[in-house]
């Protein structure tokens, strides 16, 4: 039988019944009287529960089986000492008779039962280890911290009601006592700390939701933006794992072979080099397209222009078909842009992509004022920021289905407005695209 653990608010009732001595969370102290008149009721032919419950001890505050437990060892007791015995308190100094013999049957069966109860929850702490796979040492490096060692031992020491066993769990988990102990006692300055973790991760939640799932240092620099809050990267990522929430990261990709493909088209040079940042906005200008899933595998494509110094886009255009309008439409719109800036050297960069080496569309460019630039046969990284784009871009469109064409459109509308207006980077002084393309144009 489980001890039962008494709540503050059952000791305080329990303290106000005049049959009780004294209350604490794991034990009741009665009365002498209360015992003596136990004890005769009982011989009278009363039921242990009726008797409790005539006294204001329902067995659902006690715990069941505990009125008759009490009653039988009173029994004992009056048999061996009669009723002065219940005057003088004898719990916890044993019950052996004189000259060393053994108590009653019963007193051996109880000491029997704590026993096996010590081996039991030596041998269960052993178990919920072994089945966590994170032993206090193993060459996996899955090791058990300190404090999931003390929560161990304290929850078999409350599940298996046992005393005197804490020195003999702290050395099967390799903690010290007196470390347990203290975990122990700050208990109340843990609790608080969980509070003000529960407060912060509501507003870190939240940032988390409106900035699209984005990670620790967007989620720090929108904080300080915002809500005006610094808050240490490494406290939002604590507070993130505690709740399991993660932002979706993408998997490297095996690009060294691609890395090693040095050849170059003939059509155009690669004249910016991966040189994407010139310091003023819309020097360099970087494009290229991406497909978009949606339905019952349908295809939508997605052409983008993307300033290398601001990582604004300036310029895009969705469509259904990889026709060449797709790209003439996305000039277009850039020319919008770009017709009544101030003409200077501008350099129009994209992959060798069929797109970008017909004749017609290169002739488009020439005519814009800007200079053709390709990037390397196969190597992605000569355009990287506009891949990188592309790849965040899809992590959080794609992490819904989308039915239908116009609620594909409206994603990537959504999600393109708030890249240029809402979302902050580090390598941008902690400001949105925008925000630091405005910031250029005032300090040119």
């Amino acid at each position: 039988m489980s001890k039962k653990l008494y709540t503050e608010y059952e000791i305080e009732i329990l303290q106000k019944n005049p049959n009780v001595k004294s209350a604490s969370s794991k034990s009741i102290t009665y009365s002498p009287v209360f015992k003596i008149k136990v004890v005769k009721e009982s011989k009278s032919g009363m039921t242990s529960t009726a008797i409790f419950e005539n006294a204001g001890l329902p067995e659902d505050l006690l715990g069941k089986g505990k009125a008759h437990q009490c009653v039988r060892r009173w029994k004992n007791s009056m048999a061996i000492r009669g009723q002065e015995g219940f005057h003088t308190e004898t719990r916890g100094k044993g019950t052996r008779s004189e000259g060393g013999k053994m108590g009653s049957i019963e007193e051996q069966l109880e000491e029997a039962k704590a026993r096996i109860a010590y081996l039991e929850g030596n041998l269960d702490l052993v178990k919920k280890l072994e089945f966590q796979g994170r032993s206090v040492k193993n060459e996996k490096g899955n090791v058990l911290k300190t404090c999931e060692r003390y929560e161990l031992i304290n929850s078999i020491i409350r599940e298996y009601s046992l005393k005197g066993m804490v020195k003999s769990l702290c050395e099967i988990a390799e903690v010290s006592r007196s470390g347990y102990y203290y975990w122990k006692n700050n208990e109340a300055t843990r609790y608080k700390r969980y509070e003000q973790d529960s407060n912060d991760f509501e507003l870190l939640y939240q940032v988390y939701i409106e900035k699209n799932k984005c990670g620790v240092e967007e989620i720090k620099m929108a904080l300080e933006a915002e809500y005006d809050i610094v808050m240490n990267h490494k406290k939002i990522r604590r507070i993130l794992r505690i709740y399991g929430i993660m932002s979706p990261i993408r998997k490297a990709k095996p690009y060294k072979k691609m890395m090693k493909a040095t050849q170059e088209h003939k059509t155009k040079k690669n004249l910016v080099n991966r040189d994407f940042d010139r310091g003023t906005p819309y020097k360099v200008l970087l494009t290229d397209i991406t497909y978009l899933p949606y339905g019952n595998s349908q295809m939508a494509y997605l052409s983008a222009v993307k300033d290398g110094a601001t990582g604004e886009i300036v310029a895009h255009h969705f469509a259904t078909s990889l026709k060449m309008n797709l790209v003439y439409q996305t000039l277009g719109k850039l020319e919008c842009i770009t017709s009544d800036m101030p003409y200077t050297e501008r350099y129009l960069h994209s992959d060798q992509g069929f797109h970008y080496t017909n004749p017609t569309y290169q002739s488009n460019v020439e005519k814009m004022g800007f200079i053709q630039s390709m990037s390397r046969r196969g190597n992605c990284w000569d355009n990287a920021p506009m891949e990188s784009f592309f790849g965040h871009m899809k992590d959080v469109i794609l992490s819904e289905r989308h039915e239908s064409l116009q609620g594909l459109w409206n994603s990537v509308e959504e999600y393109i407005s708030f890249y240029n207006h809402s979302r902050y980077q580090k390598k941008l002084k902690k400001m949105t695209p925008v925000a630091y393309r405005d910031h250029l144009l005032w300090t040119a």
